[in-house]
């Protein structure tokens, strides 16, 4: 893999992505609470500390931090996506939070200086990265000793029949293939086994993994298929280049495979599931 190329590509079509997800950011906030809560638990941030959150995307797991170390503390929210950093900056404002900023930021090299943090934090974003060792070296650098470091990655796919149940039918068309193996992708760091090996090469100890299962929530299914449409990067780049046939086929498919998790009031929820990790510097 052209690790550049694929730095380049990934910034840029989290760019395109940004605003989808500003628009879907109380959905998401509301949906994934339950792993943010996991991460900010796990690292436990106190009062004056200096905690930075790595692919913050819109920060809602940083913010939520904000309010343990208070006014005295400290908070950077950092992406490599200058359009995430901004949607994060909106949120900053909304909280009139004078102690978090948002920044700029590859995690593969942290514009931050050694020792400077007490706490790291990340939320799906480790697996999406061309080097996560590379990454979390740095983490791991930027960490005072003793310091700590709490993330989430996405559980096995069969965990995870939210977007598990949308592949599949992708998959199934030639519409989407398979990440090979050592690749990043969403459940690039499923194995349980795989993350913690990760971590202590990373220069990490006392390694503690956690599964998170949570649900995603949805009116109706056409709801659904509308959050996924303007929140996924793959359906969203696929449906670009369907014929209205094509198109039509694959919602109906996919419409049926999620009938499973509907209510009788035609409400869905959805099963997921987060891997949490926790470790020390």
């Amino acid at each position: 893999m052209d690790y550049e190329a694929y730095r380049v590509d990934s910034r840029r079509r989290w760019e395109g992505a940004a605003s989808g997800w500003d628009e879907r950011r109380e959905a998401v906030r509301s949906a994934a609470a339950p792993v943010a809560q996991w991460i900010v638990d796990a690292a436990d941030p106190q009062p004056g500390e200096t905690i930075v959150e790595v692919a913050c995307g819109l920060g809602d797991t940083g913010l939520l931090a904000a309010r343990r170390v208070g006014p005295a503390g400290r908070v950077i929210l950092t992406d490599g996506a200058p359009a995430m950093v901004e949607a994060a900056g909106r949120a900053i404002a909304a909280t009139g939070a004078d102690h978090v900023e948002a920044r700029a930021m590859e995690a593969e090299w942290l514009d931050l200086e050694t020792a400077s943090a007490d706490a790291i934090l990340s939320r799906w974003g480790y697996m999406l990265l061309a080097d996560p060792e590379a990454a979390l070296r740095e983490a791991r650098r930027v960490l005072r000793p003793g310091g700590r470091i709490a993330l989430a990655v996405w559980a096995p796919q069969s965990e995870n029949p939210w977007i598990g149940v949308l592949q599949e039918q992708l998959l199934a068309r030639g519409l989407a293939t398979i990440p090979e193996p050592g690749t990043p992708g969403m459940f690039a760091l499923a194995d349980q086994t795989a993350l913690t090996e990760l971590l202590w090469a990373a220069g990490f100890s006392d390694v503690r993994l956690e599964r998170v299962p949570f649900a995603w929530e949805a009116p109706d299914v056409d709801a659904w298929w509308e959050h996924m449409r303007v929140t996924s990067i793959s359906l969203g780049e696929t449906l670009q280049g369907l014929a209205p046939a094509e198109h039509y086929a694959l919602r109906d498919a996919v419409d049926a495979a999620y009938a499973q998790y509907a209510r009788p009031n035609g409400s869905l929820q959805l099963p997921a599931c987060a891997l949490g990790a926790f470790a020390l510097a």
